[in-house]
């Protein structure tokens, strides 16, 4: 999740065991809390391009974590609270914003380890977008009235305002997974690893995948009073027994697109044009597959190499006009719910 709606969330729970008078001084360590876990993004080489996404979303957002990086939290919030607050209470505050870190990310389709190290699993609930101003900033406003009024009722609603826009998006879920399976129905195709995600900043427009036959089939659900799809592509699904042969099976970069299926949770189309392995999940505009990030490989490069970084911010203007078209429901036909 952004990093606003991280700070947002970790200061707003902190808020609940605030009294009136540090209701501030919780707040901020609350939002410290909140980002703390994201300092994994400075995990990273130069040389090694995948090593970022092993690592973000890893050890600091595992659910056993929670205590120990508290902890951190607390010694460093200490320096500047220790007049305000005591140890029990910077400890308190510092757990409740850093507890509520890995386990919003869950609710993304990003995924997360929340059990790491138990498993390396990146559970990703669907629910909402890595970025939605519909649920950050109600929540951000009933931090500063609660701040200003000192009205801790005012936090509660903050909470159940989180709660419900969630299970919102639990119910939007499940009716995107509703319209993937009806489009997979009209065109005859026998389901694989659907899934459904929201596009970015909403509850209403959805990317839905699904296999068929050694293809990705990508299109848009359309979720307001009536659920319409908007049909989109399809991209050859990549296969590492098959494609790309001529790579050395011991080579860096076999072993790369190996960790980046990892991270992909196997969505993996091919451009074989381009020699380029895309994630699936991602696209500008929910119906195409174009791809916002993805590998590159070079066959000339020796064992040792890593493959490249691939990401893709082309013609910007033209997809978010085509994202605008399916939300205003352009091109798109109803399904009975």
């Amino acid at each position: 999740m952004d990093p606003v709606t991280q700070g947002a969330f970790g200061a707003i729970f902190a808020q609940t065991f605030s009294n009136k008078k540090k209701i501030l001084f919780g707040s901020i360590v609350g939002c410290f809390a909140g980002l703390a876990p994201d300092l994994d993004i400075f995990i990273r080489s130069a040389s090694d391009p995948l090593l970022k996404l092993e690592y973000h979303r890893q050890f600091t957002h595992s659910l056993i974590f929670i205590p120990i990086g508290a902890l951190i939290v607390t010694l460093f919030s200490r320096i500047i609270f220790k007049k305000y607050l005591s140890w029990g209470e910077t400890y308190l505050f510092s757990f409740l914003g850093f507890a509520t870190h890995g386990l919003l990310d869950a609710c993304t389709s990003y995924g997360t380890q929340l059990l790491w190290p138990f498993t390396d699993e990146r559970i990703s609930w669907n629910y909402i977008s890595v970025v939605d101003p519909f649920l950050t900033i109600p929540v951000i406003l009933a931090i500063i009235f609660v701040i200003i009024m000192k009205n801790k009722y005012i936090t509660l609603f903050g909470i159940v305002y989180i709660l419900a826009y969630l299970t919102f998006g639990a119910y939007q879920e499940n009716r995107a997974q509703f319209v993937g399976k009806s489009i997979a129905n009209l065109r005859g195709h026998d389901i694989k690893d659907l899934t459904a995600k929201p596009s970015l900043g909403n509850l209403f427009l959805w990317k839905t995948i699904y296999e068929d036959d050694g293809f990705y089939y990508v299109d848009a659900a359309r979720l307001f009073t009536k659920s319409e799809y908007c049909q989109g592509t399809k991209i050859k699904k990549f296969d590492l027994n098959n494609d790309f042969l001529e790579l050395d099976v011991n080579s860096q970069q076999y072993k790369d697109i190996k960790r980046f299926d990892w991270f992909s949770q196997g969505y993996l189309g091919k451009v074989i044009e381009k020699k380029i392995i895309t994630d699936v999940r991602y696209s500008a505009v929910p119906n195409e597959v174009d791809g916002l990030w993805g590998i590159k490989i070079n066959l000339d490069k020796n064992n040792s190499s890593h493959v490249d970084w691939v990401v893709n911010r082309s013609n910007y203007m033209e997809k978010w006009k085509r994202f605008f078209d399916l939300i205003l429901g352009k091109n798109c036909k109803s399904l009975i719910n």
